[in-house]
């Protein structure tokens, strides 16, 4: 989950998406300086500038983003939205930029310094979940949330204890793990150095469009089981392989980032955030989990 707020595109030529006009807006400022920003799946260059942000009843003003002029045609141009607002670390973002949490600290918009996340399971291009600024939503989650503690603030990166497959401890966190919570990744990421076996464990098959399984095979495949903070937080099969009109194929691949401190790195993205509903907590810096509606 990165830090910056950058609309996209916002300058240029590009009838795929809605764009911002800065001659337009009484209240832009343009600082003339560009830097490059890089995602897991794409870079781009942008040029500075500030504005007014408003989300709905939320505003912050003078508030620094970044305006794509050009960019790669994938995965951009055929993406569904049309700019990307990071709610990560001060630490991770470029060019100096404040980041959108600050300025919502600092302005007060938020009646606790928390944001937190739920996506659909099956979502619709009018609702793919909700994004809460400044409080959870009770009616979107079982039970008690479970906290951990951030352990780098680059990123929502917290401590996993163990991975089990099935009734089966692997061992692949006996000497700890790091597991990067991020809205931005579409599957789930395992340690590359673990990839090989968790296909064969869970009985998938690898082929040139990713790991396929047979679907009338899933319910027969193991539930896959995070340990952190002493919890146990499952993923069962139905989660974890992604049906598309009868093709199923996991929604699962190998970490695209360096390992950190010499721990595996994970990274838990919407296909385990849609099972868990997710607290961010910037005061006391740590994130939270807690089984979706």
């Amino acid at each position: 989950m990165r830090a910056e707020l950058g609309c996209k595109p916002c300058l240029g030529e590009n009838d795929n998406h809605a764009k911002f006009n800065p001659s337009a807006s009484s209240t832009f400022t343009s600082s003339n300086r560009t830097y490059n920003v890089s995602y897991g799946s794409g870079a781009l260059t942008v040029l500075l500038g500030r504005d007014t942000l408003r989300i709905q009843n939320v505003t912050v003003t003078n508030q620094e983003f970044g305006l794509s002029k050009n960019e790669p045609t994938q995965p951009f141009y055929y993406a569904d939205f049309d700019g990307i607002l990071g709610m990560g670390h001060r630490s991770l973002e470029s060019g100096g930029m404040a980041t959108v949490l600050q300025g919502l600290l600092q302005q007060n918009q938020l009646a606790q310094p928390i944001f937190s996340v739920y996506l659909s399971r099956e979502p619709a291009y009018n609702y793919g979940g909700e994004l809460i600024l400044g409080e959870v939503n009770t009616q979107l989650f079982r039970g008690d949330i479970l906290w951990a503690a951030v352990t780098q603030q680059r990123y929502w990166q917290v401590a996993l204890d163990e991975f089990a497959i099935g009734d089966a401890v692997t061992g692949w966190c006996r000497q700890g793990c790091q597991a990067i919570v991020d809205t931005g990744t579409f599957l789930l990421t395992v340690p590359r150095e673990y990839m090989g076996s968790f296909v064969e464990a869970v009985g998938a098959q690898q082929t040139r469009y990713g790991y396929e399984v047979e679907c009338d095979e899933i319910q027969n495949m193991p539930t896959i089981t995070f340990i952190i903070s002493g919890v146990q937080l499952p993923l069962y099969p139905s989660a974890y392989v992604l049906n598309n009109k009868g093709y199923c194929m996991l929604g699962v691949e190998a970490t695209y980032l360096p390992p950190q401190n010499g721990q595996p790195l994970w990274i838990l993205g919407d296909v385990f955030l849609r099972e868990y509903y997710t607290v961010f907590d910037m005061a006391d810096n740590r994130v939270g989990f807690a089984p979706a509606v």
